[in-house]
Order: C-alpha cells, then sequence, then structure tokens
C-alpha cells in the first residue's frame, strides 16, 4: 500500500544518462575554448613581453601611465615619466602594472 512497485532498468539505461550529461559537457568545452584558452594566451603573451622589456622601451601602465623605461630590475621597473628643468622626472613600478609596449617614438608625437 505505502510501497511501490519496483520496476527493473532496461539495458540501455547507461547510455540515456550518458546523453543526458552531453549537454553539460558540451558547454564545458565551449567555455573553454570562448574563455579560457584566450584568456591564457593573453596572459603567455603579456608574460613574454614583460620578460623582453629593456631600457628606452615605451610603454603605458594600468593606471594609463605614458613612460620611457630607465631601468629594468627583477621585479620593478623605472619609468621616466616627464622632465623638470633638465632632470628627468622617474617612478619606480611592479613589472606587472606595464600593459603594453609602444612603438619607438610614440612619446615624442603626443
Amino acid at each position: 500500500m505505502f510501497i511501490s512497485n519496483a520496476w527493473a532498468q532496461t539495458a540501455g539505461g547507461a547510455e540515456q544518462q550518458l546523453l543526458g550529461f552531453l549537454p553539460i559537457i558540451l558547454m564545458f568545452v565551449v567555455l573553454y575554448f570562448l574563455m579560457i584558452r584566450p584568456q591564457m594566451k593573453r596572459a603567455k603573451e603579456h608574460k613574454q613581453m614583460l620578460e623582453a622589456l629593456s631600457k628606452g622601451d615605451e610603454v603605458v601602465t594600468a593606471g594609463g601611465i605614458v613612460g620611457k623605461v630607465s631601468k629594468v630590475g627583477d621585479g620593478y621597473v623605472t619609468l621616466e615619466v616627464g622632465m623638470r628643468g633638465d632632470q628627468a622626472i622617474e617612478m619606480q613600478l611592479q613589472k606587472s602594472a606595464i600593459q603594453t609596449l609602444l612603438p619607438k617614438g610614440t612619446i615624442k608625437a603626443i
């Protein structure tokens, strides 16, 4: 009366469960190719750009400051951001704050 009848599953039950998970698996595959993979590629390119920084490169920081690299250290970069009289104004920033490498001569054109 309170107990329902037990029915035996057919042999195709495992296949139907796998087909039920197929849309979820496809969503993860699409997510990987549309979001995760391009982000990993950009991070790799940014890391290579930071490793290749050298004195004299013109860069833009994450805060929008444009400057010329005057000294490169392991984790920090010294940027020349302007001139006051005959003295250069320099800032020390973390390498990770460098956003973009500009073509040579961009600062003079600004």
